[in-house]
């Protein structure tokens, strides 16, 4: 039987924990954490699925938003413990030239998904944590050859499917999909049981908050 928050959940028919993010939200950053830890107590009884929702679909210098950054940080940090890397406060946030656009990342995330979806929580982790801790340029498709490596899919077939467009296809698929919960904000906890929807968490919660929304949903 599974646990969360060392609290049993009776076995029950599997229903589906969707966690909706952009790979550009600093709050998903740091709810990473979380919702790792919550699959890994729930995934023999519950299935996950991780969507991207397209906060940024067109390319959008990132000098317009580094101010902001630069403060906004330091509060998510605060609030989850999760760390920013020096590459991206110091090399990211200081190019004028550089772009921020959820499009790329959100590929990865489909190709990937496609490749191994019983892992997409942990492939989105690893796509914030190139972008918010290692620092890639988002646009670069090279930029995530190795989270491709590491999920077990070699690099020419990830190009290739990352240029393809049945995946361009199921990105904006994606991003209407999301849009269609009603949701508009990241992270956002969804459950669906058979062809129920039912919006469990919209922004941050930490694990214990958030756990006993869960907790009590399933019972």
């Amino acid at each position: 039987m599974a646990k969360i928050n060392g609290k049993a959940i009776p076995e029950a028919e599997k229903h589906e924990i969707i966690y909706v993010f952009d790979p550009l939200c600093g709050w998903c950053y740091g709810f990473s954490p979380v919702i790792s830890r919550l699959k890994s107590e729930l995934h023999s009884s519950v299935d996950f699925l991780a969507l991207s929702g397209g906060m940024i679909k067109d390319a959008s210098p990132v000098v317009n938003v580094a101010g902001y950054i630069k403060t906004a940080y330091k509060v998510v940090e605060n609030a989850t413990g999760v760390k920013f890397g020096e590459k991206f406060l110091n090399e990211v946030l200081e190019d004028d030239k550089a772009v921020f656009s959820s499009i790329p990342p959100a590929k990865v995330l489909a190709v990937l998904r496609i490749h191994n979806p019983g892992k997409c929580i942990e492939i989105a982790g690893s796509i914030q944590k190139a972008i918010y801790y290692n620092g890639i340029d988002v646009n670069d498709i090279n930029a995530y050859t190795d989270i491709a490596l590491e999920f077990g899919m070699n690099t020419e077939d990830f190009i290739m499917q990352m240029n393809s467009d049945q995946i361009e296809k199921i990105v904006q698929d994606e991003f209407k999909m999301v849009a269609g919960m009603g949701i508009k904000g990241y992270p956002s906890v969804v459950l669906r049981k058979d062809n129920d929807i039912k919006v469990l968490s919209r922004g941050y919660k930490d694990y214990d908050n958030l756990a006993g929304i869960i907790r009590d949903a399933l019972h």
